[in-house]
């Protein structure tokens, strides 16, 4: 495993610990979790040298779900966040990216029900999640 996906993985590790205090109460967890989002954020707009670019897109959507899930009656958003996030640090699965790579700007191909159910049925393996075939993050 490279550097760069063992440091992924523990972004995402570490905003699923952080879900869990968030859940639980705890304000700074809050806190911590909106800066740890917005440094993960950054840190792809840097790598990928663009805001427009696959990773940076899911990355601002996940961060604005955050804050979505601040508003009330949208707190029901932080235990979806933290399924997603468990599911994306244990099996690879991020369904986030999955939705995503369905956009008209992300994707090539027409749609059929076909691929539809190839984005979401598919076990996350290497390959190109924008065509079709989901991914373990990098």
């Amino acid at each position: 495993m490279k550097f760069s996906s063992k440091l992924v993985w523990w972004y995402w590790a570490l905003t699923t610990g952080l879900l869990v205090g968030v859940l639980a109460g705890f304000s700074q967890c809050l806190q911590a979790v909106i800066a740890l989002n917005i440094v993960q954020v950054v840190h792809f707009i840097i790598r990928e040298k663009s805001i427009s670019a696959f990773p940076v897109q899911v990355r601002i959507a996940y961060l604005g779900l955050i804050f979505a899930a601040q508003a009330p009656y949208m707190g029901w958003v932080f235990w979806w966040l933290l399924i997603g996030t468990s599911a994306m640090v244990s099996f690879g699965y991020c369904f986030l990216a999955r939705v995503f790579s369905l956009l008209p700007w992300n994707k090539k191909d027409s749609y059929s029900l076909e691929m539809i159910k190839k984005t979401f049925l598919t076990p996350p393996q290497k390959g190109n999640i924008l065509q079709g075939l989901p991914v373990l993050a990098d």
